[in-house]
């Protein structure tokens, strides 16, 4: 029996075994880069023992030469992808100390066909034949080629820039790693190298088996990959586990949870979540089919606040609208967190999902509910300006049906005065739009009317409100003073909700003045930016309000007026409310109370 021959091919068969397993890894995840590198080292190491079995076996100097020529091609390959396992596994190694030993293994490999017969000799003069395993093997004898120092730096370099992997290994806190993995690794390279290189120099009489000693690196290769690869096997097993308990835990909330993976727009989404989407049990879901189903209206914000997520790598909270494959319309409350890779490149998206419609349906019930109140209240505040009204109305038609008297009676004339009549016809226009105003100004409050914000000049409206009750404020006698700052933002807000806050306060503060005398009735009204903020605060110099019941004046069904309905101040801290800013009052040191109103400026927008 040959023992050489046996021993070689087991170590090129156990090469190449392990080389296919591999592959077959690879082929199926085209990812693992790690598997494939392997795979090219095995079968490297194999092709080396099948050169180092040819050269024991040569019978002429040009046999041995030829098969030692060869062999520099699987040890290249075996240098540079040991190299790359190193860098994409291990995730080690210094960059420029790798492409240092692929250049220089990559020149020493066209030397070695192109100078001398090989990269190790220029010449083979003869063999001679030594016992080995108990039968005789060829080694070479010849003049040595100097680029052989060359092949042997880039292996010198390959052993330094392997301990440095090593170490860097160990300070990551991965000890098992760094001794079974690194260590070995450089231990059988620095075995395999030795022996190559006393053989070589011609120091020792015995056969080149580097390939042997590279069988070791594989093994511990395939070993390091074979537990990484069953200890993701039990992470994917815990996490199977996790995500069941997980899918139990939230659905029994009545939360679905999702996964998206952003590279390839894949979603994953527990059964729950499929449901809330309407998607079946099995369906096989991408980002773009979501959106699909997200409401024509609802999809810009959706689409922006996760585009803004991904980008920030971090988190995405909102509400909107899905319509469902039978056409129903459900009420979506999201939230998700970016997770990104070791590069901080985001990849993929988890989050959970809930069905709020129930919720959301009252919320618009209230909505509606709120406006019908405050509907009511303005019809009510409209009637105690009633009186005001009429008197303001009265005035301009007065004056239109004398103006139009007095138009008959000059075309009685055969011979009018024209100029005449076209003064009296520009009276009658500038009075019809006057009391056309008047009434215009009463039917936006007495509008029962949805919510519709834009972006508004709070001292414009103020204008507007004080025009709509000038004619109480003359009947009291009151002053009332409008102090409204330059570089006054615009706010976003409903403008008759706003208008009803401000009339509602007006009213309140010159009924504060009944009791005092005509030259004390006064009301400012003042608008001024504060911080991110418009401040509009109503002051009166009435008679204040009791300390008792200041911190009373906003409940609803409060009220210090025998015959006032409690409701007015409590709509009017409401919207405000929904509006993003504050009510509140106090009272003035010199007599007196003072309401604030805050609401938040708006960014950009032409006010109104």
């Amino acid at each position: 029996m040959s023992w050489i021959t046996v021993i070689w091919s087991m170590v090129a068969s156990a090469c190449i075994t392990l080389a296919v397993q591999h592959l077959l890894i690879w082929g199926r995840k085209r990812t693992a880069w790690a598997s494939l590198l392997f795979t090219l080292t095995s079968m490297a190491i194999a092709a080396l023992a099948a050169c180092e079995f040819w050269m024991m076996r040569a019978e002429t100097p040009a046999q041995y030469a030829t098969a030692l020529r060869w062999l520099h091609v699987p040890t290249w390959v075996a240098t540079l992808s040991l190299v790359g396992f190193v860098r994409l596994y291990l995730r080690v190694g210094r960059p420029w100390l790798a492409w240092t030993i692929f250049a220089l293994r990559t020149l020493a490999l066209l030397l070695n066909f192109l100078v001398g017969q090989n990269l190790n000799y220029r010449e083979v003069t003869h063999l001679r034949h030594i016992p080995f395993f108990g039968e005789p093997v060829s080694i070479a004898e010849g003049v040595s080629n100097p680029w052989m120092l060359l092949g042997q730096l880039s292996l010198v370099l390959w052993l330094v820039f392997g301990v440095d992997a090593a170490i860097t290994i160990w300070r990551r806190g991965h000890g098992r790693r760094a001794l079974t993995t690194g260590i070995s690794i450089v231990f059988f390279m620095l075995m395999g190298t030795v022996q190559s290189v006393l053989v070589l120099w011609q120091i020792v009489d015995l056969p080149i088996m580097a390939s042997f000693f590279y069988l070791g690196i594989v093994a511990v290769m395939s070993y390091d990959m074979s537990y990484e690869f069953h200890r993701a096997a039990q992470l994917s097993e815990s996490l199977r586990e996790s995500e069941a308990s997980m899918t139990l835990a939230s659905e029994a909330v009545g939360f679905g949870v999702w996964l998206w993976t952003i590279a390839t727009h894949r979603v994953w989404g527990s059964k729950l979540w499929l449901r809330l989407f309407g998607f079946e049990p099995d369906a096989d879901v991408r980002y773009e089919m979501i959106f699909e189903r997200i409401h024509p209206d609802d999809r810009e914000g959706v689409e922006s606040g996760v585009r803004h997520a991904v980008d920030t790598a971090g988190d995405y909270t909102g509400e909107y609208r899905v319509i469902l494959p039978e056409g129903t319309e459900r009420w979506i409350a999201a939230r998700g967190r970016v997770f990104p890779d070791e590069h901080g490149k985001p990849t993929r998206m988890l989050g959970t999902a809930i069905d709020v419609t129930g919720r959301k349906m009252a919320e618009l019930q209230i909505e509606q509910q709120r406006n019908e109140l405050a509907h009511v209240t303005r019809v009510s505040t409209i009637g105690q300006l009633a009186s005001s009204l009429a008197h303001e109305l009265n005035q301009p038609l007065g004056a239109i049906l004398r103006n139009a008297e007095a138009g008959d009676l000059f075309l009685q004339d055969p011979s009018p005065d024209l100029d005449e009549l076209r003064a009296i016809l520009a009276d009658i226009r500038k009075d019809d739009q006057r009391a056309s105003e008047v009434i215009e100004r009463m039917r936006d409050l007495m509008k029962n009317r949805k919510s519709e914000r834009s972006s508004l000049d709070l001292s414009h409206l103020a204008g507007n409100v004080v025009a709509l009750v000038r004619p109480d404020i003359d009947k009291r006698r009151v002053r009332l003073m409008l102090e409204s700052d330059a570089a006054l933002p615009p706010v976003h807000g409903d403008r008759v909700q706003l208008q009803q806050v401000l009339l509602n306060l007006l009213l309140n503060a010159m009924e504060a003045l009944d009791d005092n005398p005509p030259e004390k009735r006064f009301v400012t009204v003042r608008a001024r930016p504060v911080d991110a903020m418009v401040e509009v605060t109503v002051s009166d110099t009435g008679r204040g309000i009791p300390a008792d019941k200041l911190s009373r004046v906003f409940e609803p069904f409060f009220s210090s007026k025998p015959d006032g309905l409690g409701m007015g101040l409590a709509i009017s801290r409401s919207i405000v409310e929904t509006h993003g800013g504050r009510l509140w009052a106090e009272n003035n040191e010199a007599g007196g109370a003072t309401f604030t109103i805050t609401l938040p400026a708006a960014e950009g927008g032409d006010a109104k």
